[in-house]
Parts: C-alpha cells; sequence; structure tokens
C-alpha cells in the first residue's frame, strides 16, 4: 500500500506525545505531575478535533491568494486512503505543535486556560502559516505565497516548532514566571524524576524519525538520508550544549544534554532532506549553541520557560529554517532560485510566520486573559496543581496536610492518620511513634521541673543548713540575714554586713544602678535581678576579687506587699571552670594535647570562609607515620604513644603559633595554616616538616628515624568546601606513600581522578571475575640451554570492554588491596589446570606451569584445599603445578608461610621465590623455607653481561641457588651475551624474549607438538 509508510509515521510521531508527557513530567515538581498528564491529553484530544472540523481546511483546502484555505471541512467522507493517511499524518503535527506550549507555561497556567489557548493555538494560529508553506502537498497548484516564493520547510522547522515556540513564548510573557524563579537565594529544582525526562527525550527522538521520515510521504531511497541527517544532528547538538555548559558551570547537566539533542532535532528538520550528513553534523552543533545560549538569553530577561521549548523549538527552529539556504543542495531544494536569493526567502519566511504567530497569539492570549485568567493563583501554585486544578491528592500530601495543620494548631496530642501497608502510612506511624514519646519525655520534664521549684521554695527557709550563700535583704538593700555559707563566700562575718547596703559591698560599680532599680519594683522589672529566676551575675568579695554566680531571688513570704527578699547566691567559679575543661577536652586530644578532628574541621571551615573575604589561602598538610604499626608491635603501644607526642612537639616546633595543628587519628596528623601562601612556599613548609620529622628519636634505648608521607591541599578562594580540601589532602598523602613514603606531594586533579579511576576498576573487576570472561591466562615457556622447553609460567591478562587491555601492573596492585587477589588466584589456578588439562586430552606432553600466588593469598585458610580440590577435579598431577610467591610474602607472617608451603609440598607441588634478590629474605629463612626454584629477577639480568654489578649479583644468587640445591631460573633473558654470561655462571633455566614472549595456549599446543617431533 503506497500509504502505508504514512501510517507507520504517524504512529511514530503519535509517540512523540508520550515522549512530551515523559519529558515535562520528569522536570517538574512532583506536585505538578498530575495537571502535565492532564494537560498533554487534553490537548492532543483538543488539537485532534479542531484539525478535523476546520484546521486541516484552513491549512490544505483550496487557497484564497495564497493566505488560507477554505474547502475540505470536516475531513474524511469521501476521502481516498491516501488522503486519510495524509490527513492523520498531518493531524499529528497539529498536535505536536499544541503540545509544545504546555512545556514553557508548566507549574503556574491554568488547566482551562490552557486549553483555551490550545483551541486558539490550533485553530487560528498554526494551519494558517502552514498554509503559506505546505497547502500543495496535499493539492498540486495550490500553492500559499510562501511556498510560491520558493520557501522551504520540509518538515515543520517554523511551520511546527516555530509556531509553537511562539505560542509559548507569547503565553509567559503574560503570565510571568513563576515563584521564587529569579528572587535571590532562590533555587526550582531542576525536577522531580531526570530520569523519566530521558526516557521521553528518547521517545521524542524515536516519534522523530517518523516526524522527519513521513514528510516524504512515501518510503523512498531518501528515507535512510534523512533519518541518518535526524540521529547526527541530534547527537552532536546535544554533545555542544553539554560541553558548553560543562564549560561554563564545571559540571555536566543532564538537562543541557536533553535540550540539545532536542534542539539539534528542531533544527533539522527543515533540510533533514536536502543536505549531506557533514552539513547535518555542522546544523547540529549550531543548533547545541543555539539553545545553550539562548537559553542564558531568556533567563537574563527573566523570562521564566519552565523546559527551555523557546530556546529549543523556535531559537533552533529559527536556525533550521535559515540553514536550509547556507546548506541545502539548490538541486534538492528545486526552487530555482541561488543560494542568496534563497536565504533571503527563507528569512521573509521566518519573520512572517514568527510575526504572525506572536502577534496573534499574544493579542489573543491578552484578551482571554481579562475574562478566563490564564494563571492559578499563588496560593494554588504554592499548593500544586494536582490538588489546586484537579483535586487529585497523593498519601504524602494528606500526610504534609495533617502535619501542618497540627503546626498550625499547636497541638500534637492527636496522631495523624496512617495508611496501611504503604510507605507513606509507615513514615505516618513512625511520625505517630516520636510525637507520642515527645509528648511523654515532655510531660515528664514538666513534672520534674515543677517539683524542683518545690522543693526550691521549701528549701529557701533553711539558711544554716544550705551550702549556697543565702542572704536576706530588704526594701532599701540592708542585709538582715547571712548564712555561715555566705560568710565563707564573701569573706564577711554576719555582724560585721548586718544592716548594711548589699548593693554597694558586693555588687561590682557597673551593675548596681540596674540592681538597685530592680530591688525598687521588687526584682519584678526587666533588668537587673529578676524574682524567681536564676540570674547570672559578677559579685565582689571582702578583698576586692571578683567571682561570677548565679543569684535567685525569692519572696520571703507569701504576701504580695513582703518587703524581704531573699538571695540564694550560688559561686560558680568551679561550674564555669569545669565547662571549661570540658570544651577544651572535647577539642583536644587526650594523648597529645593537640587539637582533634571536631576542632580541626571546624576550624578549616570557619578558615574556608574567611579566606574569600581576606584572599588568602588555605593550605592544608596531611601527614600520616610510615610503618607506624611495626613500631607499635616491635617497642609496645607505650613506645607508639611516646612517638605520638614526640611527633606533637615537632610540629609544634617547625609550625607558627596562629597554625592549627590537629591529631587526625591513629598516626595520622593535619596541620591548618593561612595565609598569602603560594605552591613552592607550601611545598617549602612540607620540606621543614620532613626534615624535623627526620631528626633521630630515641625510644626504649633505640635511635629510631620518623619517615613521614606528607600531603599538600591548597584551598583557594572558596572553591572547596572543608570535607573536599580534606579529601584532596588525603589523596596527596597516599600519592606520597606510592611513590615511596617519606616525600610530600602536592595535591593535583589528576589525583582524585586516577582514585576515582582505580575504585571503577575494582568494582568492574568484580564484574569481571564473576562473568569470567574478561581475565584470561598467556604462557611464557622456560627452556634449557638447548632451547628446550620444561615448563610454563601462566600470566594474567585483562581485557577490559572499553579501555581494552589493561596491564597487570595496573590491576594487581589495586586487588592485593581488597580480597579481590584471592578471587584472582584462584581464577588462575582453575583456568591453568583446566587448559592442562585440555592440552593433555589434545595429546600434548605436558611440562610444569608455574602460578603467581600473592602473600595474602598465601595465609588465606582456602589456598591449600583449594589447590587439592582442583588437582582431584582435572585429575592433574601435583608435580605438574608450580606456585611462585614473592619475598614480600616472608615479611609477614613466615611461620603460617612455612606451615601453607609444607601442605602445598605434601601435594608435589614445587615451590619457587620470584623477583629474588629485590626484596629483604633472610638466608636464615631461605634454609628454613621448603623451596625448589629461585628465579633471578629481570633488574638484574639486564645488564648482568655489560655491568659488574648486576654481574656479581647473579653469580651470587646461582651460586647460593646450588648451595641450597636449588633450581635457578632466570627471567627477562633477551640478548645473546646475557645467556652466555648466565650459562658460564651456571644458570639452569631461562626464561624471555630472547626464547618465547607470553602467548596464547593454541601456541602452546603447537610448541609442545613441535617438541615431541623434534
Amino acid at each position: 500500500m503506497e500509504y502505508s509508510w504514512l501510517l507507520i509515521a504517524s504512529v511514530l510521531v503519535f509517540f512523540m506525545q508520550a515522549g512530551f508527557l515523559c519529558l515535562e513530567t520528569g522536570k517538574i515538581r512532583s506536585k505538578n505531575s498530575i495537571n502535565v498528564a492532564a494537560k498533554n491529553i487534553a490537548d492532543f484530544i483538543v488539537a485532534a478535533i479542531i484539525f478535523w472540523l476546520f484546521g486541516f481546511a484552513l491549512m490544505f483546502g483550496q487557497s484564497n491568494g495564497g493566505l488560507v484555505g477554505f474547502s475540505g471541512f470536516a475531513f474524511g467522507a469521501e476521502q481516498s486512503a491516501q488522503q486519510v493517511s495524509f490527513f492523520i499524518f498531518q493531524m499529528m503535527f497539529c498536535g505536536t505543535a499544541a503540545t509544545l506550549m504546555s512545556g514553557a507555561v508548566a507549574e503556574r497556567m491554568s488547566f482551562l486556560g490552557y486549553l483555551a489557548a490550545a483551541i486558539i493555538l490550533c485553530a487560528i494560529i498554526y494551519p494558517i502559516p502552514g498554509h503559506w508553506a505546505w497547502a500543495s502537498i496535499y493539492q498540486n497548484g495550490n500553492s500559499g505565497w510562501l511556498e510560491a516564493l520558493g520557501f522551504v520547510d520540509f518538515a515543520g522547522a517554523s511551520v511546527v516548532h516555530a509556531v509553537g515556540g511562539c505560542v509559548a513564548l507569547s503565553a509567559i510573557l503574560i503570565i510571568g514566571p513563576r515563584q521564587g524563579r529569579f528572587e535571590q537565594n532562590s533555587r526550582i529544582p531542576q525536577g522531580s524524576n531526570l530520569p523519566m525526562s530521558v526516557l521521553g527525550t528518547l521517545l521524542i527522538w524515536l516519534g522523530w524519525f517518523g516526524f522527519n521520515g513521513g514528510s516524504t510521504l512515501v518510503l523512498n531511497d531518501q528515507v535512510p538520508l534523512i533519518l541518518l541527517n535526524t540521529c547526527l544532528a541530534a547527537v552532536w547538538s546535544g554533545v555542544v550544549a553539554a560541553i558548553c555548559h560543562y564549560v561554563w558551570q564545571r559540571y555536566v547537566d543532564v538537562g543541557a544534554i536533553l535540550n540539545g539533542v532536542l534542539a539539534g532535532l528542531v533544527g533539522i528538520t527543515a533540510g533533514c532532506h536536502a543536505v549531506a550528513p557533514s552539513e547535518a553534523m555542522i546544523i547540529g552543533m549550531v543548533a547545541g549553541l543555539v539553545v545553550f545560549f539562548g537559553t542564558r538569553l531568556i533567563a537574563r530577561l527573566k523570562i521564566d520557560d519552565a523546559l527551555g521549548v523557546v530556546p529549543v523549538h523556535l531559537f533552533a527552529g529559527i536556525w533550521g529554517t535559515l540553514a536550509v539556504a547556507i546548506f541545502g543542495d539548490l538541486n534538492s531544494l528545486a526552487t530555482g532560485l541561488d543560494r542568496v536569493a534563497q536565504l533571503g526567502v527563507q528569512l521573509l519566511g521566518v519573520m512572517a510566520i514568527c510575526s504572525y504567530s506572536v502577534i496573534v497569539s499574544y493579542v489573543a492570549l491578552r484578551l482571554l486573559n481579562r475574562w478566563l485568567p490564564l494563571r492559578v493563583s499563588a496560593s494554588d501554585e504554592l499548593q500544586g496543581m494536582n490538588i489546586s486544578e484537579h483535586r487529585a491528592s497523593t498519601e504524602l500530601i494528606d500526610l504534609l496536610g495533617s502535619m501542618h495543620q497540627q503546626q498550625r494548631d499547636g497541638s500534637f496530642s492527636e496522631p495523624v492518620p496512617v495508611e496501611p501497608f504503604t510507605e507513606v502510612g509507615q513514615i505516618a506511624r513512625q511520625y505517630n511513634d516520636v510525637i507520642a514519646k515527645v509528648n511523654d519525655e515532655m510531660g515528664k520534664r514538666d513534672d520534674a521541673i515543677d517539683r524542683f521549684r518545690s522543693s526550691e521554695m521549701r528549701k529557701s527557709a533553711i539558711l544554716d543548713s544550705s551550702m549556697d550563700s543565702i542572704v536576706t535583704i530588704d526594701l532599701l538593700g540592708r542585709v538582715l540575714e547571712f548564712n555561715p555559707a555566705a560568710e565563707r563566700t564573701f569573706g564577711y562575718l554576719k555582724r560585721h554586713v548586718t544592716g548594711k547596703d548589699f548593693i554597694e559591698l558586693f555588687i561590682i560599680s557597673d551593675q548596681q544602678a540596674a540592681v538597685r532599680e530592680s530591688l525598687q519594683h521588687k526584682f519584678s522589672s526587666s533588668s537587673g535581678l529578676l524574682r524567681n529566676r536564676r540570674n547570672a551575675f559578677t559579685l565582689m568579695r571582702s578583698s576586692g576579687d571578683q567571682f561570677p554566680a548565679e543569684i535567685t531571688v525569692t519572696v520571703t513570704n507569701l504576701s504580695d506587699r513582703s518587703n524581704e527578699f531573699t538571695l540564694h547566691v550560688r559561686d560558680v567559679t568551679r561550674q564555669l571552670k569545669l565547662q571549661e575543661k570540658l570544651k577544651q577536652l572535647a577539642y583536644s586530644d587526650p594523648l597529645t594535647g593537640l587539637y582533634n578532628r571536631t576542632y580541626l574541621m571546624d576550624s578549616l571551615i570557619r578558615a574556608l570562609e574567611q579566606s574569600v573575604s581576606f584572599q588568602e589561602q588555605v593550605v592544608l598538610f596531611f601527614l600520616d607515620l610510615d610503618r607506624f604499626k611495626t613500631i607499635n608491635d616491635t617497642l609496645g603501644h607505650r613506645a607508639g604513644d611516646d612517638l605520638l607526642c614526640e611527633v606533637a612537639n615537632r610540629l609544634t616546633r617547625v609550625t607558627r603559633s596562629k597554625d592549627i595543628i590537629a591529631r587526625w587519628g591513629g598516626d595520622e596528623f593535619v596541620v591548618l595554616v593561612t595565609g598569602a601562601f603560594t605552591s613552592t612556599a607550601a611545598c617549602d613548609k612540607a620540606q621543614a616538616i620532613l626534615d624535623v620529622m627526620r631528626e633521630p628519636v630515641q625510644l626504649e634505648g633505640r635511635e629510631l628515624k620518623i619517615p613521614t608521607s606528607v600531603g599538600i591541599a591548597i584551598g583557594d578562594s572558596g572553591l572547596a568546601t572543608a570535607e573536599q580540601l580534606m579529601q584532596f589532602a588525603d589523596l596527596a598523602m597516599y600519592s606520597a606513600k606510592q611513590r615511596g613514603r617519606d616525600n610530600y606531594q602536592l595535591f593535583h586533579p589528576d589525583m582524585a581522578k586516577t582514585a576515582a579511576r582505580n575504585f571503577d576498576h575494582e568494582q568492574e573487576m568484580r564484574k569481571a571475575i564473576a562473568s569470567q570472561e574478561q581475565f584470561y591466562m598467556v604462557y611464557q615457556p622456560k627452556v634449557l640451554n638447548d632451547g628446550a622447553i620444561v615448563g610454563l609460567e601462566a600470566l594474567m591478562r585483562w581485557q577490559h570492554p572499553k579501555e581494552g587491555l589493561i596491564s597487570p601492573a595496573e590491576f594487581i596492585p589495586l586487588a592485593e588491596e581488597s580480597d579481590l587477589i584471592i578471587q584472582l588466584g584462584e581464577l588462575a589456578i582453575d583456568d591453568v589446570l583446566k587448559q592442562m588439562h585440555g592440552w593433555r586430552k589434545a595429546g600434548c606432553e605436558l611440562v610444569p606451569v608455574s602460578v603467581n600466588i600473592s602473600g595474602r593469598h598465601m595465609v588465606s585458610g582456602p589456598l591449600v584445599e583449594y589447590v587439592k580440590d582442583r588437582l582431584e577435579h582435572y585429575q592433574i598431577a601435583g608435580d605438574l603445578l608450580e606456585v611462585e610467591i614473592t619475598e614480600g610474602v616472608l615479611l609477614t607472617d613466615v611461620e603460617r608461610c612455612i606451615d601453607v608451603m609444607t601442605a602445598l609440598k605434601a601435594l608435589n607441588l614445587k615451590l619457587s621465590v620470584d623477583d629474588f634478590g629485590t626484596g629483604y629474605s633472610s638466608l636464615n629463612y631461605l634454609k628454613k623455607l621448603p623451596l625448589d626454584i629461585l628465579k633471578i629477577d629481570r633488574s638484574f639480568v639486564d645488564e648482568c653481561a655489560t655491568t659488574v654489578e648486576d654481574g656479581q649479583i647473579c653469580t651470587t644468587i646461582i651460586s647460593l641457588a646450588q648451595h641450597l640445591d636449588l633450581t635457578t631460573v632466570a627471567e627477562g633473558v633477551e640478548s645473546p651475551e646475557q645467556l652466555a654470561f648466565l650459562q658460564l655462571k651456571g644458570c639452569n633455566i631461562y626464561q624471555g624474549y630472547l626464547f618465547h614472549k607470553p602467548t596464547t595456549p593454541e601456541h602452546i599446543s603447537t610448541l609442545l607438538a613441535q617438541q615431541v617431533v623434534a
């Protein structure tokens, strides 16, 4: 059927309705999501009805002077299937134009006002420019005036999208911005569900294939190129928009990508049939720039476009229409115009369509707004249009309403309603439990306060037995009673003060007037001492010394006309000192006396805030004592504590008095300095710290040095938070450790990237191990003097699906830091034994294969049992498997290593020490360990034939192995000179590129087969 492509394209364009619904729902606040759904379905219904009744007639009917059609009302009675298919396709376009306005006016336009605006758009705006540009598509020779001039808009960049954008612009100019949109320190969230918006964009993208591809009206040779151009423009526009946003804002914004993609789709729509793919890319890139700067422009003009409809559809639509003349193939356009003339016609068409759409829509909406307000009230907008427009509440909104009612009434005695079996119901139940507990605790507290007050009133008459100073005075301030505690506190005997003025004797001069004023008002005034309250005052002793006191004034009897008052005076000097001491304990480290982590972070936050005002730098030095655990384990924790105190003293010596030194925890210290610091100055300070830390220290009768790794992070102008700056310093410190320890490193952003990359690799390794698809083994032969293969070394490789082959030097250290190294070891053992089983089935003569095992794996419990299980599973003899360990293993738990190695030897496995000579092995350990093989590290083999020192080392290792009855294997043999030297010294086996590179199991099969034949 000729019209089948039109029907398919219509269905695809219809998907754009769902896409716009998802896009808008995800990018607005959830309190308006139901309103969005209602608008999207309603505007399509309105568009379909109007377009069927008379919209199609105005757009494609018999033209009147090229301005408007006027035939074919209530379409479909007598038309052919082809014509009906065309009508359905164009009806989808009308629905798209109507839907565009919804995103711009979201969250504040009334539902009825929106429907009225949609009717205006579909009835008197959209069909008219459509007739100007497209009338002859339905009837040959029935051209609109723009089409007759040569105007080209293939799929509606101007006719659909610019028209929709113009109406949206008029609407948002009339209804104004959302509440708080352009207020200072106010920010409207980007959306409630960005993944939903991404889904919407993808649905729109899918629909656009029908939008552009269907505009050919038949499935012809143009369609594939049109779809390719559509894709290219979208992706390049999204890329450019994302890059621009990142350059300006320093982060990747999902909304910018989505709007960029949509702008690219709009931009290519006008000329997708007449441009090459490279030109489609350029159109998309420019569209990305247009939407980015257009968005910034309307924001600067304080035009609130909730979804960016104006820059995406209006601005990008204008650009796409003009791009037809710039990039379009003139033969394909078939207008008979040269490029300059075509550009003039395109510009005229854009101006005519946009002018008509803006003027008509603005006037119509302005008139409509007089009798049908287009915008909801401020309270309805704040409440959310789900409720205000559709009375569509949710469980969460009901709960918030109940909580707000409690807050407004100040009554929390009644629980809020609980909706069972829902998450919101669980929140409500928990809230009720909290409120009940708070009410219970408040009741208990009030009872306790009442009992306390009653008790205090009863005790006020007991003078001599009170530990507080109790003084009774009259209305003139004369002392009437003075208990023994008062005598001790003030240093006066009762007989010396009775009848004298309490205020003159004990109140400091600055406060005497206020206290006398409050006495005249019977301690009921707002200044001075207040009756029945604890008043903080400073009093004087007989010696003239001042002390802080807490004074409670009570009336001596219950008569309101009483002129006698009792002062309960408590010396709070001790309490204040205790509070100060508690404060000091809260902010200091009890061992070293330095500040603790809490005080440091508070100070760092303040320093960063002040650095912006005073234009100074904040520098953090993060120190970690290298191998501190060894000191604790060997000399004891007391020696470790002494060392930490010594570090604190040294840091105090090398820093300024205003610098802050804190113990971060364990053996980690942080120094915070502020001022006009450059990177060079910060490095100099770090070097000074290292110098003082390297000075010898005496601990338990031993002279030790304190190697320290220092990380430096500099905060400039408040660009980093306190937590971020601390993280940067920590990363720099770990970089110093990785570079050999006992040095300093200045933070660089690459450190954070490296840490993030390592984290990603660790997670990806877990997945790769689980899938068993990315790790594989290669094998490097070991040979005798004559080249005969006597063994293989299995080497693991990681073929990352995105990054390609990742070096073992990268992923093995990462695995060492976690339990992954054990899983990798088990994977290697299983893979090797499985391969040996395969070789044996293929008829190959097996030779021993060595597998590298880490120190952590060696001392882990399951290693021996796992090896035994795999040997039995694949029926491989133990003497065909060799386990290689490094010297570093012997520095961990030697006795445990010996036990494990002995158990492995019981399985007839061979054991070898890899990279021998690079570590710190004791000869005594070599004598005790059940070893079979020593492997000479390649670093010594490289220059053994040319450098005396390396040659002597190789000779010594070979000689040592011969005396211990061990086999020697030389790694990295790459030249005949190296081989000749090692043969001369008596080396047994050789491994290196001179003989074979690491290769695949299949190649190994060939080598073993050749060896058997030979």
